[in-house]
């Protein structure tokens, strides 16, 4: 018999005791206290259709970088909304400032940060424990597609410079927070990519994010003995303001996604609360791919099922 903290269901004695009889696991729940309206986003993708938001991060600091908008933001109110305090950082220093009144001068704190510079980062570290007076989680989500040439063109100032911004960019991070993470027993989730995973394109792009990957795994080893963790999300397209000079692109990539419709930046906010939080507390190592199902496999054809298995749904 197994026990769980932190859900909220309820037991049927009856079925427990005859699982038991025969010998099965049985996974009893305790309560989880309060628990508010959160982001289950449904078939369409919408923010907010009923669900619930736990309370994972109370009394806990998350550091997040390329927090001004898109999943950075998203994820900055996902894990303030479970009750944590967070540190937002980004280049666009209003955006980051306003942020953080949104979430509350007591709770929020802006930093502008250049992931290239580890005096930035660095900073924005020591800022963190000085304000809040711990570190918890830290969230690589800079980086990006920085290089558009053909790879066969690709400079080798060009390689640099992408995998300084999104490979390197995230090293800078964990070095500079390990000792404080190491103090929590806290964790790192970086933002990857399925480019990380499988051919996309983008070959200098996905070089950095399978670094990313790489990168995770091997610190999960070193400092799994210390109790800090290290994952990966690794988003398919989702949409942010990256895409909002790109016409009707979003809408012309929704048929590669069997679920029929790209991500929201809050299905990656929600993954990273998960990773992040003492649910996934024996997980480490690890990508989570966020994606719709696109690494199924080649969807060049309608897959659905026939429209009488719709019938009565």
């Amino acid at each position: 018999m197994v026990f769980i903290d932190r859900l909220l269901t309820t037991i049927d004695l009856g079925v427990v005791g005859g699982a038991i009889a025969g010998g099965g696991l049985i996974v009893l729940c305790r309560g989880l206290g309060a628990a508010k309206p959160g982001l289950d986003r449904g078939e369409n993708g919408g923010k907010d259709s009923g669900g619930v938001v736990m309370r994972r991060f109370e009394g806990k600091v998350a550091l997040v970088t390329a927090a001004a908008q898109g999943i950075g933001q998203a994820v900055v109110r996902r894990v303030a909304a479970e009750g944590g305090a967070v540190v937002v950082t980004d280049l666009l220093e209003d955006a980051v400032a306003a942020l953080a009144e949104e979430v509350g001068a007591e709770r929020a704190l802006g930093v502008k940060v250049d992931v290239t510079s580890r005096a930035d980062v660095d900073a924005a570290v020591a800022a963190a424990v000085g304000r809040f007076g711990r570190l918890d989680l830290v969230v690589n989500n800079a980086g990006g597609c920085i290089v558009t040439s053909m790879p066969e063109d690709t400079s080798a100032e060009d390689w640099h410079r992408q995998l300084d911004f999104t490979l390197v960019g995230a090293a800078r991070c964990i070095q500079a927070a390990i000792p404080h993470l190491v103090k929590t027993r806290g964790n790192v989730v970086t933002i990857s990519s399925v480019n990380g995973i499988a051919a996309f394109g983008n070959v200098e792009y996905a070089a950095a994010k399978a670094g990313q990957i790489a990168m995770s795994q091997n610190y999960a080893a070193r400092y799994g003995p210390l109790g800090v963790r290290f994952n990966v999300v690794a988003p398919g397209t989702v949409r942010t303001p990256n895409w909002d000079s790109q016409g009707d692109a979003l809408e012309k990539l929704k048929p590669m996604y069997p679920l029929g419709r790209v991500g929201e930046p809050e299905d990656i906010a929600a993954a990273v609360a998960f990773l992040g939080s003492d649910d996934a507390a024996w997980i480490t190592g690890h990508t989570l791919p966020v994606e719709g199902g696109v690494l199924t496999g080649p969807n060049p054809i309608d897959l659905s099922p026939p429209d009488t298995l719709h019938k009565g749904f």
